[in-house]
């Protein structure tokens, strides 16, 4: 594609955006840290994260045990006729893999001729079941569903080989996913290539294996997402509500489209049909009954279209046809289409704007929308990624996701709503949208006015230069947000400050959210004070510096055993410094779990100097019943009053004096405690953020 005007323009501000802001980085963090900042954002992207794929060895029969529970969570039904050796393989992948959910394993027997009997009486913990005659795939796994006790039917062909994890992945979408009364496993071909990820049905009642012989890394097809149908190959169902459709319907059988069928069925009955790519299992397709359409038992494939034709004419008369174009958009083409850019996805255990930005996306899919996230850096965030890909999360990233501008022009038109997160991102893409995407509402994200805290930094900091960089900030960020349809603010302090400064920009108000953890130790079994805050963020490390060497000192006379703890990534050498110097510092870097730290500690410290926007320390604090002691610059906006729900003080003796306070007083610790899970609740929780993003997004 040739480059046009929209996309020169983007590299342009692209290439521009990161000089200036090395430049900025320099004069705040020093140049080893920007050094750092600039390899990671100009390094090579890392090779894609495929696992190979786990087969068992072609080793001559010898008998072992396969799962087996007395109270089994799930039902393994496993249909064979003959192709023993096939079984085999995929019993020794249970064996080796056994799942975590407690489960049994039922092979029912359609009357083989091979070795099957033979070989299935010696396995220790199988349920074999030989049916008296053959009746085909449905009469089969009807009779399994009948034999079995767990709590989910979870049919597997046996052509399979099951890969690690694969269970435990299918059922877990049950548990974070209600409403789903279907969900299939991710299909793979021996060499690793996708069979299928769910498939597409259309109004003649044909279907398509969405993602055949692309790769499953493939960002099209990486994540939870509800398929027309998932093939019965692997798939899983609670039992109860097979037995309410009435099993596998027979008027397909022998075999054909009773999958499809029960698929529709689950969905009449008001249940959503996923597939979890996070489930694998490798299938030999054609194993049992080759792929010629035209004789034998393949034949009834095709007979068996038109009794799935007839039975759901009228659900058919909603699926696209055959002349619409298979893309990424089509399976979602009943939603609404919501595109996220920022340069990377959220970190939510590094920083309260990747975690607000995780739970805005998952507010979005509650309410029925699909979300795709584009990182403008293009890179695979790894276990992030990933979760967002488990939620339902269409996330791109290299070398699927080539340049921007032709990202977007290929699929900017699907979008209803497109969010640009930080000033330099938007103001990147904004002729990109405007050219690509010119249906789509557009929504400027600020996660904090980046020219509020940077004059801030400047004062405190008493530099000319910074104060003049800020200022330059401010026309930049002030000229996006007069471009775009809404601009997201995270506190009514930042919507007056804009009043004043840009009265004509529409606004509105969405700040950080966060759910309710409870009140964890009571004050008697809490001890010690904590900090959390990453380092890569100019006032964390200012406010950490401020309290080690000018409060910290003022505290422990009145506090001689109290611990500072101090928790978040790429601690800064000065702050190193500082700490090995004095012994009741403890740095403990990021750590992967916070709730320790929330639920254990007495007293959790805010000593922010400069900043904008709303601190998410302080309400993750405050979601966990942990009490807060902050500076004015810390609490702005977040509806707390010093005495009632925190305690506020700016110069280092009122500081520490504060610290130690509420750390003796078990009263006032319990009033702010209870005081702050209400002020999270109120203001903070997903539910209090629910009218702002229907209204901003959905309307």
């Amino acid at each position: 594609m040739s480059m046009s005007l929209a996309d020169a323009r983007y590299l342009l501000q692209r290439v521009s955006g990161l000089i200036r802001r090395g430049l900025s980085s320099l004069r705040a963090r020093g140049w080893r840290a920007t050094w750092q900042r600039v390899r990671v954002r100009t390094g090579r992207l890392p090779a894609m994260r495929g696992q190979p794929l786990w087969f068992p060895d072609e080793a001559e029969f010898a008998a072992f045990a396969v799962p087996a529970s007395l109270t089994p969570v799930a039902s393994i039904v496993i249909p064979v006729y003959d192709q023993c050796r096939h079984t085999l393989a995929c019993l020794r992948a249970l064996s080796t893999h056994p799942p975590a959910t407690a489960c049994e394993v039922l092979v029912i027997d359609d009357g083989s001729t091979d070795q099957t009997a033979a070989w299935m009486k010696q396995i220790e913990g199988l349920h074999y079941h030989r049916r008296q005659q053959n009746g085909g795939f449905i009469a089969a796994c009807n009779d399994g569903a009948a034999l079995a006790r767990g709590r989910y039917l979870v049919f597997l062909n046996n052509d399979t080989v099951p890969q690690p994890g694969w269970l435990d992945a299918l059922l877990a979408t049950f548990d974070t996913h209600p409403d789903a009364g279907l969900v299939g496993a991710q299909l793979l071909y021996p060499d690793g290539h996708l069979q299928e990820s769910g498939a597409l049905v259309f109004a003649d009642g044909s279907a398509w294996s969405y993602g055949r012989f692309e790769s499953p890394e493939d960002p099209r097809y990486a994540y939870l997402r509800e398929a027309d149908y998932c093939s019965g190959a692997a798939l899983a169902i609670p039992r109860a509500l097979f037995a309410q459709l009435g099993g596998f319907d027979r008027r397909y059988a022998p075999a054909y489209y009773e999958d499809t069928d029960l698929s529709f069925a689950v969905r009449d009955a008001g249940h959503r049909v996923l597939v979890q790519p996070a489930s694998r299992v490798v299938h030999d397709e054609g194993t049992s009954h080759g792929t010629d359409t035209g004789s034998g038992l393949k034949a009834y494939q095709v007979r068996n279209s038109s009794v799935f034709a007839d039975k759901w004419s009228q659900a058919l008369a909603r699926q696209p046809t055959l002349d619409e174009v298979v893309g990424p958009g089509l399976p979602h083409r009943r939603q609404r289409q919501i595109l996220i850019l920022d340069e990377a996805v959220p970190q939510v255990d590094r920083d309260s704007a990747s975690l607000r930005q995780f739970n805005l996306i998952r507010l979005l899919l509650a309410e029925g929308a699909h979300v795709v996230f584009v990182p403008t850096g293009r890179e695979h965030g790894g276990r992030h990624t990933e979760a967002l890909q488990r939620l339902g999360v269409e996330v791109w990233y290299a070398p699927y996701l080539g340049g921007i501008g032709s990202w977007l022009a290929e699929h900017g038109k699907r979008f209803a709503v497109v969010v640009a997160v930080r000033h330099h991102v938007a103001g990147e893409c904004l002729p990109l949208l405007r050219r690509y995407a010119p249906q789509a509402r557009l929504v400027f994200d600020t996660v904090d006015l980046h020219y509020l805290r940077e004059r801030r930094g400047a004062e405190v900091a008493g530099d000319a230069a910074l104060l003049r960089g800020a200022e330059r900030t401010r026309s930049r960020e002030l000229a996006v947000m007069q471009a775009m349809d809404v601009t997201l603010l995270v506190s009514e302090a930042e919507q007056h400050q804009l009043r004043q400064d840009a009265p004509q920009v529409r606004t509105a108000l969405l700040s950080n959210l966060h759910e309710v953890a409870g009140p964890g130790l009571p004050w008697s079994q809490r001890r010690d004070l904590v900090f959390v805050g990453g380092f890569g963020h100019p006032p964390n490390v200012d406010a950490v510096k401020w309290f080690i060497a000018e409060v910290l000192p003022r505290l422990l006379p009145q506090l001689p055993q109290v611990r500072f703890h101090c928790i978040g990534a790429g601690v800064a050498e000065d702050v190193h410094a500082l700490a090995a110097a004095q012994p009741a510092v403890e740095l403990h870097g990021h750590v992967p779990e916070l709730q320790p730290w929330m639920d254990g500690v007495r007293v959790a410290v805010a000593p922010l100097r400069f900043g904008a926007g709303v601190k998410g320390k302080i309400n993750l604090s405050m979601a966990h019943g942990q009490p807060v002691v902050a500076t004015s610059c810390a609490v702005e906006g977040m509806y707390l009053h010093d005495g009632e729900d925190v305690l506020v003080a700016d110069e280092a003796q009122a500081f520490a004096d504060a610290v130690a306070r509420l750390y003796l007083d078990q009263a006032l610790w319990q009033r702010l405690a209870d005081n702050g899970l209400r002020n999270v609740a109120e203001h903070f929780s997903m539910d209090a953020a629910k009218d702002t993003v229907r209204r901003v997004f959905l309307e």
